[in-house]
C-alpha cells in the first residue's frame, strides 16, 4: 500500500511528520506539492479520504485566501479549484495511505492511518 506525504520542506510540521514516519522505518513517497501541484481530482480524492469538506484542507489565514475573494462559505468546487491553481493554499502536511488520509497537525495524528 502506497504511503505518500504532500510535503513542504520549509514547513516545520511537515518536516516533523516526515521524520516521525521515517523514525518508524517507513519510506513515504515525498510529493513536494508546491513543485508538483495536485490536480482537482487528486484534491477531491484526498478530501474523500480525509472525510472532510474542502475548507478543512485550506490555509484560510494565508493572505492569498482573501486576495482571491475566498470565504469559509465558498463552495467546495471553488475551493478545490483555488487549491489546484494555488497549491500554497493547501494545508500541510497531508499523508495518504491507501484510501485513508490525515493532516499532520499535530504530526502524531498521521499514526492513526498507518
Amino acid at each position: 500500500m502506497t504511503l505518500t506525504i504532500w510535503h513542504n520542506p520549509r514547513c516545520t510540521k511537515s518536516r516533523q511528520t516526515l521524520a516521525l514516519l521515517e523514525a518508524r522505518g517507513l519510506t513515504p513517497e515525498i510529493r513536494r506539492y508546491l513543485d508538483a501541484p495536485p490536480t482537482e481530482a487528486e484534491i477531491r480524492a484526498a478530501l474523500k479520504a480525509l472525510g472532510l469538506p474542502a475548507i478543512s484542507l485550506l490555509r484560510s489565514k494565508e493572505s492569498l485566501f482573501s486576495d482571491l475573494g475566498l470565504t469559509t462559505d465558498s463552495s467546495d468546487e471553488t475551493l478545490i479549484a483555488a487549491m489546484a491553481a494555488h497549491p500554497r493554499l493547501i494545508e500541510r502536511p497531508l499523508v495518504l495511505h491507501g484510501d485513508r488520509a490525515a493532516l499532520g497537525r499535530p504530526p502524531e495524528s498521521v499514526l492513526a492511518i498507518l
